[in-house]
């Protein structure tokens, strides 16, 4: 597993349908090595703290492998590293395979899964197109949200390195699964049970399952 590019990018104004949008999605790969602090990279901001940011979204980590499905879906589109929004462009990681909960070193840092990835609208402002949340959802493609454990210096290069399994063996696509009501009540009842998933999904998935059962 290793880390592929480190993309930051401070918000900035755009134009969405004819409003003056914030948003911080629009990342850049960067040289060298970068501080991962507890809330963001250094150099990296999110726009709008009540959906985005905070320590279980610190991070944003999206797959390489996912970017030839995306240029197959999106030929038209430039498809740089960091594309997604994504902090950290990575190899080896995949949704099915990691658990919530599980840890990571990268460089000298140490970082823990938290959630996929679930987009608002800024995603279709970043291509420019209305379907793009939709498209994203239903690839099941969503990336991984990492909380920092242990702020380090990280870069390009880096080897990642799984420091330890949770015990729990809910992996990202199943909590994706649980999202798009595509779950039986056994997985939402253990998903909620694992320390490390985000406050905000244990908190839906406790609400589905009063609504649903």
């Amino acid at each position: 597993m290793k880390l592929i590019s480190v993309c930051v990018g401070l918000p900035r104004q755009v134009s969405w349908k004819g409003n003056s949008v914030t948003t911080g999605i629009f990342k850049q790969p960067v040289a060298g090595r970068v501080t991962m602090r507890s809330l963001n990279l250094d150099g990296d901001r999110q726009a709008d703290l009540t959906v985005h940011g905070g320590a279980e979204k610190a991070i944003y980590a999206y797959p390489m492998e996912h970017y030839a499905y995306w240029r197959q879906e999106l030929p038209n589109e430039e498809l740089p590293w960091g594309a997604f929004g994504e902090n950290l462009t990575v190899e080896g990681l995949s949704e099915t395979t990691v658990n919530i909960g599980d840890r990571f070193r990268i460089g000298t840092a140490e970082v823990m899964v938290t959630q996929p990835r679930f987009p608002c609208f800024k995603l279709n402002l970043k291509f420019g197109r209305d379907d793009m949340v939709k498209r994203f959802l239903n690839s099941r493609l969503s990336g991984i949200y990492f909380s920092v454990v242990q702020e380090g210096e990280v870069g390009t290069g880096d080897e990642i390195e799984l420091v330890k399994r949770d015990e729990n063996n809910i992996t990202v696509a199943e909590i994706v699964q649980i999202y798009v009501r595509e779950a039986d009540y056994d997985l939402v009842r253990r998903a909620i049970q694992v320390p490390a998933l985000a406050v905000s999904l244990r908190t839906y998935f406790q609400q589905q399952i009063e609504q649903r059962y």
